[in-house]
C-alpha cells in the first residue's frame, strides 16, 4: 500500500513510549470486571444463608460461554451482543450433611467488542466513565469571628458518614450521617476506648469535648449516638449496641473499599493498614489531626476538587456496582426458597433466579445516564466519546446544582484532563476528557508518564505518576533544550513546583514532561500550531472536529499534527493485514491476502452501513491483485480516511480578500469546482418504513403521487 509522503518539521524527539490505545480505557476496565469484579461479587454474597441457618450455598467459580452470534449478525438482526454466564453452586445441608454442586446458567451478559463498545438491541452505545468523589478522609474549615475551626469528614464506599466540627469552646462533635452532633469521646467510647486511655493519648487537648459529653461510660455512650441517630425513639443500651455495632462493623453496610482505605493510610501517614473497616486508631489519629490543624494558624484545608480527591469510576466499576443491587435481590429470594421448597429435593438451579441478575444489567445499559447511543459522526467522535469523563450520574453532581469552582480547570488536570475540550452548554466543565497519554491506575486515579531526571540529565525511564505523587516534585516541560545526550543545555527550566509554575534550577529538576501533546486530548492534539490559538476557538474547534460529516473523496490534510495516524488505526475501522503474503482477490467487498505459507486469509469489507448518525460506513481496499503486503500493513480505508490516515475536511485553496461584499462577516464563497467535483458532498443512510394494507377495496397503491393534486 504506498503511504502518503510525510515530512516532520518538529524539534522535539518524540515520546519513548507509545501511547496506550486509545480505548484502553473501556477495555483494560472491562477485562478488569471479567477478571477479578464479579469474583469480588461472589466473595460478597457466598455463602447465602437460609433463615434458619440449615442450608448454606457458595459460589464457587463462574466462567463466560461465547457468543451465539458474532458482531455483524447481532447488528443486522437487532439483537444485543451477549455471553452465557454460568456459575459452579455448592449447596450444603447441615442437618444431613449432604452436598449438591451444580452448575448454574446466570443468565446473558451484554460482552464488549474489540473496540470498547457494547451492542444493545443491535445498536453501539458506549459507557463513558464516571469522574467522582474518592472515598477517604477529607478535612474541611470553617471561619468564625476570623478563626479557623478545622473538622474532617470520612468518606467510605458504602455506609455512615462521619463529620467532624469543632466548636468555638474547642470541644469536638462528630455528625453521623448528618444527624445531630454527639461529643467525639462518646464516639471514641462506641470504638472501644477508655477515658483513661484517652487522657493518656490525648493529654488534656479533648478536656473540653468530654466537658460536654453527657456519657461516662460505654453503655451511655452507645444511648448519647443512638439518641442522634434514632431521636424520639426509646431504646436499652443492648438496642442501641446492635445498631451501631451492625453500622461500624457489618461488611455488608460499611466499607471503605481498597481505595477509601489507601486515601486514609496516605492522608495520615498510616502504616499500610488493609482493613476495609474504619477501627478505633483511624478515628484516633483524624482527632490528633484535627487538633493540629487547629493549632496551626497556616494550616489549609484540602482542595476537594484535586485530582488526587476524585477518581474515575470507568465501565467495570459501574457494572460491578448494579450487578451487586442483582446479587442483593438474588440473596433474598434463595433465602425464601430455601424456607419454601423442600430440603431433600431441592437443588443449586431450583434456587437461582437469573433473570433478577439480567434484568438490572438490562436496565443499566438502556436507561443510565452514563450508558449512551454511541457518536457516530466520524472516527473522531468515537474514539473520543469512549474517552469521555463525567462529573453527572448516580453518586455524581447534578447540572443545577453544580459550582464554579467544579466546572473550572484545576492545575492538577495537567496531564490527565483536557483543559480544552468540554461542552459549551449547561455541561461545561462537567463533561470532561482524558489527554494523550494519560491512564488509570490500580485504584481509579488518573496516572500520567514523566521521563525521570538526575542532575540535569534525562535518564529514559518513564514513570507513571498520579496527582498527589507529583506534588513532591519538580517537573519541568517537553520543550525544555536538552543535547543528543539528554543533557539540559541551560541553568534554569520553567517548572511545575507543587502543581504550581515557576522556575527552578536544572539540578533541582526531578522530572520532564513526556511529549508535548501529553497536555491535551486527542481532538485537541489534532488542531496544527494550537498553542497560537484562543482557548475558547481551540475548545470550539475541538468539538466541531467531533461534527464533521464524512466526505465520499476522503482528502488527509497537507498540514498535520501526528496525530491523524494514530485515530485512524484506534477507531477499528483500518483493515490490517496479519500475515506477510500477496494479494490474489480484490473487489469492493473482500480482500483476500495469500501468505507464503498456510490458510488464505480472506477480510471482508464493511460496505454502506448505517451509523448511529445515520452516516455511511463504508470499507475501501487500497492494495490491487498481486501487491506484496507485510504484517500491520493497511490493506482498506474506512470512512474520513485516505490512505490510513484520518481525513475530516478537504485541503482548499483559501483566498482572504472582499468580494463584493458577498463574504460579508462570517461567509464564505465557494467555488464552482468544489460542488462540482463533490469535495463536501457525504452520503447519509436512512431506513423508512411504509406499511401497505390490504383493504376491502382492494391492496394499497405506493406512490410518490400525493392524491387530488399530482
Amino acid at each position: 500500500m504506498p503511504k502518503l509522503p510525510v515530512k516532520n518539521f518538529s524539534s522535539h524527539p518524540g515520546a519513548p513510549i507509545e501511547q496506550p490505545r486509545l480505548y484502553s480505557v473501556q477495555t483494560d476496565s472491562y477485562k478488569w470486571f471479567i477478571d477479578k469484579g464479579i469474583a469480588e461479587l461472589f466473595e460478597e454474597i457466598s455463602p447465602i444463608k437460609s433463615h434458619v441457618g440449615d442450608l448454606e450455598l457458595y459460589f464457587v467459580d463462574s466462567y463466560f460461554g461465547e457468543p451465539k452470534y458474532d458482531e455483524k449478525e447481532v447488528n443486522t438482526k437487532g439483537i444485543t451482543y451477549e455471553a452465557p454466564l454460568r456459575a459452579r453452586l455448592k449447596l450444603i445441608n447441615k442437618k444431613t450433611n449432604k452436598t449438591k454442586e451444580q452448575e448454574v446458567y446466570l443468565g446473558d451478559f451484554p460482552i464488549m467488542t474489540d473496540r470498547g463498545t457494547f451492542i444493545i438491541n443491535g445498536v453501539e452505545r458506549v459507557v463513558i466513565s464516571q469522574l467522582i468523589r474518592s472515598p477517604g478522609i477529607y478535612f474541611t474549615v470553617n471561619v468564625y469571628r476570623g478563626r479557623k475551626l478545622f473538622g474532617g469528614k470520612i468518606i467510605p464506599n458504602r455506609g455512615v458518614w462521619l463529620e467532624l466540627e469543632t466548636d468555638s469552646d474547642g470541644s469536638i462533635g462528630i455528625k453521623i450521617d448528618r444527624h445531630r452532633k454527639v461529643a467525639a469521646t462518646a464516639l471514641l467510647r462506641v470504638f472501644g476506648m477508655t477515658d483513661d486511655e484517652m487522657k493518656k493519648e490525648f493529654k488534656d487537648r479533648l478536656k473540653p469535648t468530654l466537658e460536654k459529653d453527657d456519657a461516662n461510660n460505654i453503655p451511655d455512650s452507645y444511648l448519647e449516638v443512638y439518641k442522634r441517630i434514632r431521636p424520639g425513639d426509646l431504646a436499652t443500651a443492648d438496642d442501641a449496641k446492635r445498631l451501631i455495632d451492625a453500622m461500624f462493623w457489618d461488611s455488608s453496610r460499611y466499607d471503605l473499599s481498597s481505595v477509601g482505605r489507601f486515601k486514609l493510610n496516605q492522608r495520615l501517614q498510616m502504616a499500610s493498614s488493609v482493613s476495609r473497616m474504619l477501627g478505633l486508631s483511624d478515628l484516633i489519629k483524624v482527632i490528633h489531626e484535627v487538633i493540629s490543624l487547629n493549632n496551626n494558624p497556616k494550616a489549609e484545608p484540602d482542595d476537594i476538587d484535586h485530582l488526587s480527591n476524585r477518581r474515575v469510576r470507568a465501565v467495570g466499576e459501574l457494572l460491578e456496582s448494579r450487578l451487586r443491587v442483582g446479587f442483593a435481590r438474588l440473596r433474598r429470594n434463595v433465602q425464601d426458597k430455601m424456607s419454601t421448597l423442600d430440603p431433600e429435593t431441592m437443588n443449586p438451579v431450583s434456587l437461582v433466579n437469573p433473570r433478577l441478575l439480567t434484568s438490572v444489567v438490562q436496565e443499566f445499559f438502556s436507561s443510565s445516564s452514563v450508558s449512551q447511543f454511541m457518536d457516530q459522526d466520524n472516527p473522531l467522535s468515537e474514539v473520543e466519546h469512549k474517552r469521555r469523563l463525567t462529573a453527572l450520574g448516580p453518586g455524581g453532581l447534578t447540572k443545577e446544582r453544580a459550582s464554579l469552582e467544579v466546572r473550572d480547570v484545576h492545575t492538577s488536570y495537567y496531564a490527565k484532563i483536557c483543559p480544552i475540550q468540554s461542552p459549551e452548554g449547561q455541561n461545561i466543565g462537567l463533561v470532561n476528557y482524558f489527554t494523550n497519554f494519560s491512564k488509570l491506575n490500580e485504584y481509579g486515579f488518573i496516572i500520567a508518564p514523566y521521563i525521570k531526571v538526575e542532575k540535569g540529565k534525562l535518564t529514559g525511564k518513564v514513570v507513571w505518576l498520579d496527582a498527589s505523587e507529583e506534588e513532591k516534585y519538580k517537573i519541568a516541560a517537553s520543550n525544555t533544550n536538552f543535547d543528543k545526550q539528554g543533557n539540559i543545555v541551560v541553568s534554569q527550566v520553567d517548572a511545575r513546583i507543587k502543581g504550581e509554575p515557576g522556575v527552578c534550577l536544572t539540578e533541582e529538576i526531578d522530572f520532564i514532561d513526556i511529549s508535548p501533546n501529553q497536555l491535551v486530548s486527542v481532538a485537541t492534539s489534532l488542531i496544527p500550531f494550537l498553542e497560537h490559538d484562543d482557548a475558547n476557538r481551540a475548545l470550539m474547534a475541538s468539538n466541531m472536529q467531533r461534527q464533521a460529516v464524512p466526505s465520499i473523496k476522503p482528502d488527509a490534510p497537507y498540514v498535520g499534527t501526528g496525530m491523524e495516524d494514530l485515530v485512524a488505526h484506534d477507531s477499528g475501522y483500518l483493515i490490517f493485514s496479519d500475515v506477510d503474503g500477496t494479494v490474489t482477490e480484490v473487489d469492493g467487498s473482500h480482500v483476500t491476502v495469500k501468505p507464503a505459507t498456510g490458510k488464505t486469509k480472506v477480510y471482508e469489507l464493511t460496505k454502506f452501513k448505517m451509523s448511529n448518525k445515520y452516516m455511511a460506513i463504508d470499507q475501501k481496499p487500497l492494495v490491487n491483485k498481486g501487491d506484496k503486503v507485510k504484517k500491520g500493513d493497511v490493506l482498506a480505508d474506512g470512512h474520513a480516511m485516505d490512505h490510513g490516515t484520518l481525513a475530516l475536511g478537504q485541503n482548499l485553496l483559501v483566498a482572504f480578500t472582499s468580494f463584493g461584499g458577498l463574504n460579508f462577516e462570517d461567509a464564505i464563497i465557494l467555488s464552482e469546482r468544489v460542488q462540482r467535483d463533490d469535495l463536501f458532498t457525504s452520503i447519509h443512510i436512512q431506513d423508512f418504513f411504509v406499511d401497505v394494507r390490504d383493504t376491502k377495496l382492494g391492496p394499497e397503491i405506493t406512490t410518490p403521487d400525493i392524491p387530488n393534486v399530482a
